[in-house]
């Protein structure tokens, strides 16, 4: 079967070669923190983002949509670029950059379950939804580790995300069913 959907069909590509660069990222972020505790929680969410690859390349085959290579090259070399950066930035800023993503990820999944739902589609909603769900508790890791930081406040009124903003409607301590999923990211 094939997607009669363009902007889905971009958002499967772009986000399959961008969990390739969160995965990436995550490598130089891990290796730069010092904290072990830290270094093991980075590195599982790196694997997490392979997961997400895996898992959105699945749906892809589903539909014999394949990866662009324009957004597998870009997304390639911005992982690396952010990657090596995550030695010379300090220790706040690939924390609180890893959590504003993670933010704007958690709706990526929800919208293309939003978009299959258009097409009369159903069949991704458990997975679409745990990687839309995942993304929200990377999120809320990332945000622990700074929330208390003296750099928080001026990077949330900078950058729209932090203690007091954020960029999607999940709340993990009163999360909707995977059937009323679709009340997420309507924004």
């Amino acid at each position: 079967m094939r997607l009669n959907h363009p902007e889905l069909i971009d958002l499967l590509k772009m986000a399959y070669s961008a969990e390739k660069a969160a995965a990436f990222a995550y490598q130089g972020h891990a290796g730069a923190v010092k904290n072990p505790e830290e270094k093991k929680a980075i590195y599982q969410i790196e694997l997490d983002e392979w997961h997400h690859r895996k898992e959105v390349l699945r749906i892809m085959q589903q539909y014999n949509v394949s990866p662009s290579k324009y957004y597998e090259f870009r997304f390639h070399v911005v992982g690396k670029i952010i990657s090596g950066g995550c030695y010379v930035i300090g220790w706040f800023m690939p924390f609180y950059f890893a959590g504003r993503l993670e933010s704007g990820n958690v709706c990526e999944y929800f919208r293309m379950m939003h978009m299959f739902h258009s097409l009369g589609i159903k069949e991704h909603d458990k997975c679409l939804y745990e990687m839309g769900i995942k993304e929200k508790e990377h999120e809320v890791y990332f945000l622990e580790q700074i929330k208390t930081n003296k750099m928080l406040p001026f990077f949330e009124w900078l950058f729209s995300w932090g203690n007091k903003k954020g960029m999607n409607d999940v709340d993990l301590e009163k999360k909707y069913s995977i059937e009323e999923s679709e009340k997420y990211c309507k924004k």
